[in-house]
């Protein structure tokens, strides 16, 4: 049985239409897994900067309680290196930049934390090491989308 020529128009047609629906529900389809990995990504992202700034404060708190209210129980340099390893471990899910300000500040921390309670220029440098980790932090989280 032969077709005529508009019967394998059709055909051709119908072949085409069906080839460009694939086509573009694969680039749709693409793009959507594409866009939610990357909706994840700054969530996770935006949660660890959040928890950062908390975690930046509640540092900058024990250190102000162990210099200038001579606080043993709420300065206690053990919850200054939770609070230390803490912010390194959450830098991990953001970016370089604040990745190497953590590890600048775990490392300001492991050589001042001995002289927090009576070195004013050793407290003044963990407050600008926590305040420039917190500017990185902020910066980070309005480059977001």
């Amino acid at each position: 049985m032969k077709l005529s020529t508009s019967g394998a128009n059709s055909i051709n047609i119908f072949q085409l239409t069906a080839v460009f629906s694939m086509l573009f529900a694969l680039i749709g389809f693409s793009y959507n897994v594409w866009r939610m990995e990357i909706t994840e990504h700054n969530n996770n992202v935006r949660s660890a900067g959040f928890e950062l700034l908390l975690q930046l404060s509640e540092l900058e708190s024990i250190i102000y309680a162990a210099h200038y209210d001579q606080n043993v129980i709420e300065g206690s340099p053990r919850k200054g290196w939770v609070k230390v390893n803490l912010i390194a471990d959450l830098s991990v899910v953001t970016n370089t930049q604040i990745q190497t300000a953590a590890e600048a500040l775990k490392t300001s921390w492991q050589h001042n934390w001995p002289h927090i309670t009576d070195d004013e220029p050793r407290v003044t440098a963990m407050v600008a090491q926590i305040d420039n980790t917190r500017l990185k932090v902020r910066q980070l989280l309005s480059t977001l989308e």
